[in-house]
């Protein structure tokens, strides 16, 4: 797998402390969640993403990396509870193959920035081998 550069970690790393410094920050870590043994072998790859909101914007940016089949969609989803799946409610950018980035800045509802405060806010990375979801990351403060 590549690894991303210090450079590019650093840099980031200096645009969301400035970010962060005007609003409430959220990090998630991508991982894999299968959906069922015959999908396991087909579900890999990793990634990070930091969300701020800054009254009812919310701008997300993030990497992944390694997945079987490139990347196609990125959500924002509601989850009725913490760990339990929920419906897409906002699109994210994706760029990128099996190694890429997600982004977006958004307008938030009152009711889901009082989701994404509860922990309810999740981001799905689908891909061609895991159209079902290949990474998920609960946003959390």
């Amino acid at each position: 797998m590549r690894r991303i550069s210090k450079a590019a970690i650093v840099g980031s790393a200096l645009i969301w402390s400035c970010l962060a410094a005007q609003g409430t920050q959220f990090d998630a870590r991508l991982s894999t969640v299968p959906i069922d043994a015959r999908n396991r072998v087909q579900i890999t790859g990793q990634g990070r993403a930091t969300a701020v909101l800054d009254g009812s914007e919310l701008t997300i940016a993030g990497s992944f990396e390694g997945l079987q089949g490139p990347a196609n969609a990125a959500r924002i989803h509601l989850s009725p509870v913490t760990g339990v799946r929920g419906p897409a409610i906002l699109d994210l950018e994706v760029s990128g193959g099996v190694d890429g980035s997600i982004s977006a800045t958004l307008e938030l509802t009152p009711d889901q920035a009082a989701a994404l405060r509860d922990g309810r806010l999740y981001i799905q990375v689908h891909s061609e081998a895991g159209p079902e979801g290949n990474l998920w990351g609960w946003l959390f403060q």
